[in-house]
């Protein structure tokens, strides 16, 4: 077993590369209202274009986990954030709705690669738990960062300064990895001579669980702008919901940490998604602003927070990396589905359809959690870092 643990800078790199390969968790709100608003798209074009991103990242990460063991993860971080800063480059200028849709596609293969990579690796740390939640409090960080200053950005100078702060993310993701990008700290287990385990059926469930989950958050997430504006909301009004859900960020992970040893990981993800569906709900169908704010607020935090309690549990049941490496490609399958389908939902049977279309996915998503173990078997578990 490789003992080395992960530097400083190395910790730094997986933060930076979380946070620009993990965007649309962050970003998608601001995302879609930017095609709606500034490109004059239909919520299924705006809807449809994100989601090509994401299939792209789902088809990426799905071809790489397999073959996670045997690519060096420092150049597949750095080269496919590169590609990604490229693709976004070109976004910023004036392109046609078909190249628009090609970029995306593209820069989603690209970023999905490198997130793979980012989580693979950090999936064969010695407490992979603490190292997703440590990831996780820098997306709190930038979170705030990217809600409190890219509305207004956007809002005065127009939506190619969206695509322009994508691009400058991936670039710096792209030249961080390149620098300091760490190498597993676990040895797998086929470089040991002995044949890989299969992936456990409980694991196969909560990846199932997961991707319904995103599925519920990028549905959501994706018109939550939309919602508060077409309500009347004004513009600083929602910023001001964004960057305070973007302040809340910053606790659920470390919130998820402390309470590792102290809460049964399988009840965490039992009541995950019940608390999310609700919360969607409420986003979609509340009258008034402050119901509207306060679920908003904490509406990405739930994820996060069941999150990292699933990434953990299943690091350790399945320790090679392989499935773990598939992150990209559990949240983004969801997620890539839920743009187009929120956006189809909403432009035929109006915004309170999402809700009930929350609460529905949930209880498959609880129905799936439900299959996995409150922890991993003792003779899989890891020592702490």
């Amino acid at each position: 077993m490789n003992t080395r643990s992960t530097s400083t800078f190395g910790h730094v790199a997986l933060i930076v590369a979380h946070c620009a390969g993990m965007v649309d968790l962050v970003a998608l709100p601001v995302w879609v209202g930017t095609l709606i608003q500034h490109y004059r798209l239909d919520p299924q074009q705006a809807g449809g274009l994100v989601t090509l991103f994401l299939i792209g990242a789902v088809l990426s990460s799905v071809f790489l986990a397999s073959r996670f063991q045997r690519v060096k993860g420092r150049w597949v971080a750095a080269g496919g954030y590169a590609i990604a800063a490229t693709c976004f480059g070109v976004l910023s200028q004036p392109l046609d709705v078909t190249t628009m849709a090609v970029l995306h596609a593209a820069g989603g293969l690209a970023a999905g690669a490198a997130l793979s990579a980012t989580h693979g690796t950090i999936a064969r740390s010695a407490n992979p738990h603490l190292k997703f939640a440590i990831v996780g409090v820098g997306l709190g960080v930038f979170a705030v960062l990217f809600l409190g200053t890219s509305p207004k950005a956007i809002a005065a100078a127009g939506g190619y300064m969206l695509f322009a702060i994508f691009g400058g993310v991936m670039l710096l993701a792209a030249l961080v990895c390149a620098i300091g990008f760490p190498d597993p700290e676990r040895e797998a287990t086929d470089r040991q001579g002995a044949p890989v385990a299969a992936i456990p059926r409980a694991v196969w469930f909560g990846i199932l669980g997961i991707s319904a989950m995103a599925l519920v958050q990028s549905m959501t997430f994706s018109f939550l702008e939309r919602v508060g504006n077409d309500r009347g909301f004004s513009l600083n009004a929602i910023t001001g919901v964004l960057v305070v859900l973007g302040f809340v960020n910053l606790l659920p992970a470390a919130l998820a940490a402390f309470f590792e040893k102290r809460w049964s990981a399988r009840s965490v993800l039992m009541v995950g998604p019940v608390l999310q569906a609700l919360l969607a709900a409420t986003i979609m169908m509340a009258p008034g602003f402050y119901a509207y704010a306060a679920a908003a607020s904490v509406f990405a935090a739930v994820m996060i927070f069941t999150h990292t309690f699933a990434f953990g549990l299943m690091a350790r049941l399945e320790p090679s990396g392989r499935a773990m490496a598939a992150t990209p490609a559990m949240l983004m399958v969801g997620a890539a589905i839920g743009p187009v389908l929120g956006g189809t939902l909403v432009k035929t049977a109006g915004y309170g359809s999402l809700g009930l279309a929350a609460l529905l996915i949930g209880s498959l998503a609880v129905l799936c959690m439900s299959r996995l173990p409150g922890h991993a078997p003792s003779s899989l578990a890891q020592e702490p870092a």
